[in-house]
């Protein structure tokens, strides 16, 4: 259960300018005790930073972190305003690409290039909270995504992770012959999801989607209209469950915990959510290769995100950093990540958990960073999403991708 899940109005009114006089949490006396507030969007991950936090107000008596979370589809619509108010959070989560765009341009963040927290992350996963040359968050979460599969599902039908299009067809195919839904999809997340490693060995550049953004680059062209044929052509062979853009998030996993479906097209942030429902499951990550084996440039696709910022209008932001660095702390990140099955951005965090450790295999392996998260303007990504959910309502791939394109040079004029 979440610990505190507050609207809007609530989270106005907040406490980020507060000061109490209570006893501390380690038993001594601690008059004008400073209070921070946490805002996210994880509420699964509630009870391992409840934990976190006492031992963040052990160390640091003088002071208390609130913590608050909002729903993830809303998040930034309702975390932007509050940000703003300077009377909202002092450390807060955003999402990389367009809405991390978004509130930088609103100068919402405190600049912290140079903290010395800093050095304790991997380098080359902090570049979707630069900009500028400046360091304004640090993504915490390493996410891959790319469907989990069912192993215990492929190691019974003798198969193995498909290299190349034509062997994703064949085991999607074998999946179906033996009365499992090959591809389960999550209707309200997988078109913002699955786009991604089936455009990654199609698009001509890695920066295919900035240039559509600069007017060099469009949707109509072969690479995109490939893909969303590729699409079309899994839904006609009847690949994904029966209504795909009906099935919610909840509902897919669940029926990949219960295994009737042998690939999700999700993430591995999925994988610690199925585990509990079916703690007997065993699960790995795969890729659609949409190419020939030998054309692949790469194996995956890889998001740093859940990034981790101070408010600009924070009253504490001294304070703030200190929470920051505390959760950047190697051990306290491995608390963190074994809690709640997630990788981190954090270096030497000893992984424990199978599915965690089976995820840390693709730290070695090729991957792009998730090309719908350089995208800075939300309409741009809004109409990619749209054009993989028009296919699965039967529009044509080329009508699809025109109808996206359009929306692409409205936003971009």
């Amino acid at each position: 259960m979440l610990t505190s899940v507050l609207m809007l109005g609530s989270i106005l009114g907040g406490c980020s300018s507060s000061k109490e006089s209570s006893a501390s949490s380690d038993g001594g006396d601690s008059k004008n005790k400073t209070t921070i507030n946490f805002l996210h969007w994880r509420g699964e991950d509630t009870k391992v930073f409840d934990n976190i936090i006492e031992e963040f107000e052990k160390e640091n008596p003088s002071i208390h972190v609130e913590m608050n979370v909002l729903p993830s589809d809303s998040y930034i619509a309702n975390a932007s305003a509050t940000l703003l108010s300077g009377k909202g959070a002092d450390v807060f989560a955003s999402f990389p690409g367009s809405q991390f765009e978004a509130l930088q341009d609103s100068k919402a963040y405190v600049d912290l290039t140079g903290q010395a927290f800093i050095g304790n992350f991997s380098e080359g996963l902090l570049g979707a909270g630069k900009k500028d040359g400046k360091q304004w968050a640090v993504p915490y979460q390493l996410v891959y995504n790319i469907p989990v599969y069912n192993k215990g599902i492929f190691d019974k039908l003798g198969l193995e992770p498909p290299k190349d299009w034509e062997g994703f067809l064949k085991v999607s195919k074998t999946l179906k012959e033996n009365g499992y839904a090959p591809i389960l999809f999550a209707g309200d997340v997988s078109p913002s999801q699955f786009i991604n490693p089936m455009v990654m060995n199609n698009q001509p550049s890695d920066d295919a989607f900035k240039k559509l953004e600069a007017g060099e680059e469009k949707l109509t062209n072969d690479w995109f209209v490939k893909t969303l044929s590729q699409i079309k052509e899994l839904n006609d062979k009847g690949y994904f469950q029966k209504d795909p853009l009906g099935t919610k998030k909840e509902g897919a996993a669940a029926l990949f915990a219960q295994e009737k479906g042998a690939m999700l097209a999700l993430g591995s942030y999925m994988m610690s959510t199925v585990k509990t429902q079916n703690p007997n499951i065993k699960q790995g990550l795969l890729s659609p290769i949409t190419v020939s084996e030998g054309a692949m440039k790469y194996e995956g696709i890889h998001t740093a995100t859940f990034m981790l910022g101070v408010n600009a209008k924070s009253q504490h932001q001294k304070e703030a950093l200190k929470f920051i660095e505390f959760l950047t702390k190697p051990e306290i990140a491995a608390e963190y990540a074994n809690g709640t099955g997630q990788m981190l951005t954090v270096k030497d965090v000893k992984y424990t958990s199978p599915e965690l450790i089976e995820t840390a295999k693709w730290l070695e392996k090729k991957t792009l960073f998730q090309p719908r998260y350089t995208i800075s303007k939300e309409q741009v990504s809004k109409a990619i999403e749209t054009a993989v959910q028009d296919v699965l309502s039967g529009v044509e791939p080329k009508e699809a991708a025109k109808k996206a394109q359009d929306e692409v040079n409205r936003a971009i004029k």
